[in-house]
Parts: C-alpha cells; structure tokens; sequence
C-alpha cells in the first residue's frame, strides 16, 4: 500500500459494503448473510484456512503423488458422455517438455471454459496413468497470451455463502485490506508488544490476509490470537482484582467443633479430593472478601456435599444461604436431600420455584427476609427484585454454565456481599477454564465416592434392538431399574415431548408391557414431575422414559440401565451426564446408544468416543475439540462474547503468556489508569463490561 492511501484513504472503515469496489448492491446482500454490513467487518472476516502454492516446474519432471503447478497450453479437449449420463472431460495441456493431462467428472461447463489455444496455471497432484501424467479436477488459471504466471503466495480461503466465490471474496477484502489496514486502532502499546514479542496490528491484518510467507502468517496470527486472549484475561483480572479489593464479606471461618458437627452430616467415608475442597472453601470463606470457587467434577464425584459443608458452614456462623439450580426437579431434588440430611437438626429450610402458589411464594419471601430460614433452595425465581435476605452470606449456583455472571450478581443485593461457590458438573479443561473462569479459583473432583460401581457403555448395532430390550428386561426382573430416553426432536420443547410421549406409548404396549413404565417431560405440571419421581425412586415405577429434565441431580442408585434413543442428536457432555445418572449405586450400570436414520459421519466418532471411554475430562476435551473454540461450554455459556481466533486447547502457551503478563498489569495499574492503556481499557469495557460486571472500573 502507498503513502498516499494510507493518509487520505478512499474508503472508511464504516462505508458499506455496497459501495466497494467490485460489490455492489447485491453483493453486499449476499454478504450481509455472512455477518457482513461495512468495510470493517470485511477486514475482520479472516480465513478459516490456507492453501499453500505447489512448487512450479516443467511437465517432464511432474512426479507421482507430489503437488506441483506448471504452465502451459491447451492443445486437445474431448467430452464424452456415459450412458447414465455423466461426463467425463479430458483435457490435453502441453508445454516445451511435454504433455498432461487433466481430466473433470461431471463438469460440463468446463468445456466452454477451457477452449483449445488458452494458456493455463495448472495445480494439483499428478499421477501417472499410463505413459502421461493426470490430473484429475486440478485447479485451472486462465492466462492471457503474453501474461506471465506470478508466484501466487499463500491464498486465503474464507468462509462462503451463495453467490459468492473465493475470487470475489479475496478481491473485496484485498481491497479493504490495502486502504484501510493502516486505519485500525493499535490498542496494544508498544511496550507490551515488545514484551511479548507481538507485530503492529497493521502488519497483522495484512498478514492475515496476504501473507508473503508462512514466518509472516504465524506472526499475524500470533499477535491475533494474543490480542483476543489478552483483553479477555485483562477483564477477568479486573474482575478478580475488584472481587479481592472492592468488595466486602463476612467472614465465616470454621473451628474444630463446627467442622466436626458439619462432617457428622456425612455418614460416608469422604474422597481425598472432597477432604481438600473443604479446606480450600473454608479458607476462602474464613476472609473478608468474597470467596468465588469453581467447583468441578465428574458425575458422581460428589459435588453436592462440597456445597452443603458451605451452606452449613455460613448457617453456624448465622448468616443465611442460597442454592440455585436451573431446573424445578433439581431444584426439589436438592431441597429433599438437605430435607432429609438435616432432620435432625435446628436448620430451617425453604424451597422457592416459579410454580409455587401465591400465598406459599409471600410466606418464603417473608421467612427469609426475616432470617427464619436458614438455608434457601431455588430456581432462577431467587434471581427476582423481592427476594431478600436478613443475613445472607454464601449463594451457590449448581450447573454454573446454565446462568450468567450479570445473573449471579443479582444475587448480589444491600449490605455486605455473599460468598459465592459455584458447581459444574461438566468438567472443563483447565486452559478453557483459565479462558472462561478466570475471575474463579478452581477446585477439582476426580475421584469417586467408594462403594461406586462400573458403568458400562454400548454402541448398538441396527439388529440390537430387541437383545436390548431383553436384557433391559431381564435386570428389570432383578429388581433394578432402568432409565429410556427419548431422542432429541428440535430444539422445541414440544417436539421433544412428542418424541417421549410416542416412545412411552411404544414400549409400554410393546417389548416393556411387563412392566410398571412411567413418563417424565418438561411439560408435565411440577406436582406430576414430583409424583413420578417419587414413584420412580420407591421402586413403584421400574422404568421411566423421559426427555433430557433427568440430564442433571437425578439420584436414584437402583437405576442401573439406561437406553438412549437418537443419541446422534446428543452432544458428548450431554450423554455423559444421562450416563451419570445409572453409575450411582453398588450395582454396575450399563448404557446402550441407539442412534437415527439422521446421523452424519461426524456423530459415528462422537459416539465411539463416548462409548471407549467413561473419563469426564478426556470428554470433555474431546467435545471442546469436535465443537472448536467458538462457544466454550454451549449456547448458554456464562453470556460472555464467543473467541472468534484463539483456541484455548491449541494456543495454551499464548494464554498462560496472556494471563500473566494481563495479571502483572493490573497488579500495578488496578483500574488501568495509564494513558497509555486507554484504548486498551476502552476495547476491554466495550467488549467484557456488561457481561463480567466491570462497570465501575470505567
């Protein structure tokens, strides 16, 4: 790009796209479908990949297997077609050492384009068929006659919708790229980017787009990737440092006689890993300021009693405590178990759920805000302007990913600030951890509880199905239970009830008439939910089809089988967690994955991987790496903007660097007051403000 471009620029990074070079009204249609309005969201739109130039030679020193590109001329073309009518083009090319040829199945339109006399770029990978080499659907290049074929470079290669080819992709942004480059704000000063060895972001963005060379791509996307992880690791170090700093809790430590007392709540041998959690989570709740810990586990870890020690810890330092969890029938789930752990003792409970009637809704708000309950279980209706507390001093959220960090801070209201313990049973690798929950410490459950049994898992085969059911029926005769879930339909509710509704009718009028089958779906009223767990856990029903609502907190240790229908549609974390719920008694468990007519290659790998192995962390890593790093925990992640170029999993030794060198920065600058930071602070507001709370740092 010259000097004069970069100083009075034709374009501005807010002109839309219409009004590119070479797009046009309807052009720029077709790429609003790509997220696509303005010449700054073409210079942002980076390549999913890269294709490398093969080597140039003659066509007598083509080898076998071997890319290369050569130029020539198009001396023979002939076009058949076959009887079923399919095409078959050969096409001769020629230069001073020899002959090629190229052959194209069922292109038709290539034969107008490459017309006898037209001088071509040809690339591809040869092989020898007879005495000439071939190159089938090689990539073609016209040439003018005395054009001469330059070195093509590094091409990028963006993502397409229709209407639009890589050609007209590349010239758009290319245009973009050589006027507007220089425009895009360096926000990250030049010391920093000495420190951390990073190019300017102009460099980068041509780089990205145009790389010279490989050298020059990997610094591009060096400085990409670290700018992306960098802001990120900034906002949840601000938010770390203004947890640690700015805010105030009571203290609720813990002595000898209150631990003993809590730990006589526990008739079980505890893990190692459980021992340890209640050590750092005493530690943590012992200070003045909020303990925010990330508890995470496998299924069946036992990450209910980490929290429960919590709770009963703040209860004997008399301040309330609150437990949230995304579902009614965990919800009651929970509230039941603390029902029965605590009979004997002077805790009071509560339950708050959406479904409750009005008088009992205003006798719980009531209790609570006049400190007659002591421990406080809910779904998001806790999360309502009504609900206060006399003395609340720990909050635990159950399945964090489902809620956000806005949402847990509306726990968050008058006086001092509560604790905060935060449980997910989905395990998380530990650089998407440090990615997602940084502004959390972690504590992690690996090992099981003792007593647990073996779960094991099947990948059906199409003529399965009544084996299964024969086997279903024959540990049903046993006196366990079993568990059938319905196949995903949408993602409509109601489409999913259908799908359990129509599997009940089946298996109760069909190979399970035997037996007492009962039905469980998100649509069923709260009072049947309860009554059908109910049942389900006395033994009264010996097989229950449901949807996903038994995904999560479904204790019922005599379930030991479990068949899961349409598992195509099921992510890797999902199955997992239906799993966790027959690997919870003494008997071993057993899972067979049945899947649809639907399935794409790419649920045959996830489910074989499901089914080797039984390790919630290798899972885990293994869905992370299957779904790539756009949405680090799913859809309803904590609410934070997904990464768009880095990936935790791949770039570990670029976000520790991030990590560090963001953590070292607000050490010494809290509130990132240096001049020099400002646009740095700017881009870290507008992007992670609203979503990790970090107002008042502005």
């Amino acid at each position: 790009m010259n000097s004069n471009s970069q100083s009075t620029p034709t374009l501005q990074l807010t002109t839309t796209t219409q009004f590119i070079k070479g797009v046009g009204p309807a052009r720029a249609e077709q790429l609003r479908r790509l997220g696509i309005r303005t010449a700054l969201d073409l210079l942002f739109f980076l390549p999913r990949d890269y294709e490398h130039p093969a080597p140039r030679m003659r066509i007598a020193d083509l080898k076998e297997n071997l890319p290369a590109s050569f130029v020539g001329t198009i001396t023979e073309v002939d076009q058949i077609t076959t009887q079923a009518g399919k095409t078959i083009l050969g096409v001769l090319v020629e230069d001073d050492s020899g002959a090629a040829r190229m052959m194209f199945f069922n292109q038709p339109y290539r034969l107008d384009a490459l017309p006898r006399g037209l001088r071509v770029l040809v690339s591809g990978k040869p092989r020898l068929s007879g005495l000439r080499m071939e190159l089938v659907h090689p990539k073609v290049i016209p040439l003018e006659e005395d054009e001469q074929a330059g070195d093509q470079g590094i091409l990028p290669i963006y993502p397409l919708t229709e209407g639009i080819n890589q050609s007209q992709m590349r010239r758009a942004i290319a245009t973009v790229v050589d006027e507007l480059a220089g425009e895009i704000a360096e926000v990250i000063p030049e010391a920093i980017r000495q420190q951390a060895t990073l190019v300017s972001i102009d460099e980068a963005m041509r780089n990205i787009h145009r790389p010279h060379d490989q050298a020059a791509l990997d610094a591009a996307r060096r400085r990409l990737i670290f700018q992306e992880l960098f802001i990120l690791q900034l906002a949840l170090a601000l938010r770390r440092r203004k947890l640690t700093s700015d805010l105030r809790s009571p203290p609720l430590p813990v002595d000898a006689a209150i631990d003993a007392r809590i730990l006589k709540r526990f008739p079980f041998e505890l893990t190692g890993d459980q021992k340890k959690a209640f050590a750092e989570v005493s530690a943590d709740m012992a200070r003045q300021f909020p303990m925010n810990r990330l508890v995470q586990g496998d299924v069946g870890s036992g990450k209910t009693v980490i929290a429960q020690y919590a709770m009963l810890l703040a209860v004997a330092n008399k301040h309330q405590a609150v437990l949230m969890a995304p579902t009614e029938v965990l919800a009651r789930q929970h509230f039941e178990t603390f029902r029965k752990s605590l009979s004997r003792s002077r805790v009071r409970l509560g339950l708050l759920t959406g479904t409750l009637s009005t008088l009992d809704r205003r006798e719980v708000l009531k209790a609570a805000a006049d400190g007659e309950i002591d421990l406080l279980v809910g779904t998001q209706a806790l999360l309502n302007d009504k609900v206060v507390f006399k003395q609340l001093g720990l909050v635990v959220i159950d399945e964090q990913h489902k809620f956000g960090v806005s949402q847990r801070a509306n726990l968050r209201r008058g006086g001092l600030d509560p604790h905060y313990l935060v449980l997910s049973a989905t395990p998380i690798p530990r650089t998407v951890a440090m990615a997602a929950f940084g502004d959390l410490d972690v504590t992690t459950l690996k090992e099981k509880p003792p007593g647990r049994s073996q779960v094991h898992t099947y990948l059906a085969k199409d003529d399965w199905a009544q084996r299964w059911w024969d086997f279903l029926g024959q540990r049903v005769r046993e006196g366990r239970q079993a568990f059938v879930v319905a196949p995903r339909v949408d993602s409509s509710d109601q489409e999913d009830v259908s799908s359990a509704q129509q599997i009940f009718d089946e298996l109760r009028t069909g190979p399970l008439k035997s037996f007492r089958i009962g039905l469980l779906h998100g649509r069923m009223t709260p009072e049947e939910k309860n009554d059908t767990m109910t049942r389900f856990a006395q033994g009264r029903l010996q097989v229950l089809v449901a949807t996903t609502v038994i995904e999560v907190g479904i204790d019922v240790p005599n379930a030991t089988v479990m068949t899961i229908l349409g598992a195509n549609r099921f992510g890797l974390a999902q199955l997992h967690q239906l799993r966790g719920r027959v690997w919870r008694g003494s008997h071993p468990g057993y899972v067979c994955v049945f899947t649809d007519n639907e399935g794409l290659p790419e649920d045959d790998e996830r489910l074989k991987t499901f089914a080797s192995t039984s390790d919630g962390f290798a899972l885990a890593e293994a869905d992370y790496r299957m779904r790539g790093p756009g949405d680090l925990l799913g859809v309803r992640q904590s609410g934070m903007p997904p990464l768009r170029v880095a990936d935790p999993l791949r770039d570990t030794e670029i976000l520790e660097a991030a990590r560090d060198l963001a953590m070292e920065i607000v050490d010494n600058d809290p509130h990132l007051e240096d001049p020099s930071l400002a646009l740095l602070k700017q881009r870290v507001l507008t992007r992670y403000g609203n979503s990790l709370d970090l107002g008042d740092v502005a």
